[in-house]
């Protein structure tokens, strides 16, 4: 190597070192920057109008073993009840979700099923080892309202596991719930700016959707 090409190399080492030094640092991970994360902006809630033919209302895992021991799911009840009603006076597909070792008589009185309407068991994602997806595509389905508990688990897999499969999806964000705000939070920040997800979801509440 030349006098000319080692005085290149060396100035140019030592110009990215200085680069180096003078860079902020940054901690490697999340959990090392856990107390400076700034949340995002609250989503913003859009009105939705159903068509009742192609649309199902998904009511997820609403037990009295989950639902009944979280206080915030339990807040979401008059809220759910109000919206299931609204949904069988349009004759929308109503769809119920139960979760292992319990039957529908597991489901909390004031949203209970009805006689014909029909439910699926599993876990977080109810698309999965059920015949939910063929119940949907039978009736002409293309939309889904999805509520229950938990937010994080029922309602997030289930809602990704319909966008996944071409359904729009309409959550309201009064009828997700779970054992603290802060994962709801998450859970609406996800179904908002995730991929695939967040163009097919629509954020709501129970008062700005008209059957």
């Amino acid at each position: 190597m030349n006098r000319n090409c080692r005085q290149t190399l060396l100035a140019t080492s030592l110009a990215v070192g200085a680069w180096l030094l003078a860079a902020p640092v940054h901690a490697q991970t999340v959990v090392e920057e856990w107390a400076n994360v700034q949340r995002p902006a609250a989503p913003t809630l859009k009105p939705v109008t159903v068509e009742p033919q192609t649309t199902a209302l998904l009511m997820l895992d609403f037990m009295t073993q989950n639902c009944g021991k979280r206080p915030r799911c339990v807040a979401s009840l008059p809220a759910m009840k109000n919206l299931l009603s609204q949904a069988r006076a349009r004759n929308v597909l109503v769809v119920y979700s139960l979760i292992a070792n319990t039957t529908a008589a597991d489901v909390l009185k004031d949203v209970a099923p009805q006689p014909g309407e029909p439910s699926v068991l599993s876990g977080p994602d109810k698309f999965v080892n059920t015949n939910l997806e063929q119940i949907l595509k039978d009736k002409g389905i293309k939309s889904v309202i999805a509520v229950g508990t938990a937010a994080h688990g029922a309602v997030l897999y289930t809602a990704s596991g319909a966008a996944f499969r071409g359904l729009n999806v309409i959550v309201p964000v009064d009828g997700m719930s779970a054992n603290d705000a802060y994962t709801e939070l998450v859970t609406a920040t996800v179904l908002t700016t995730a991929p695939t997800v967040s163009a097919r979801t629509t954020l709501t509440r129970t008062a700005l959707m008209k059957f």
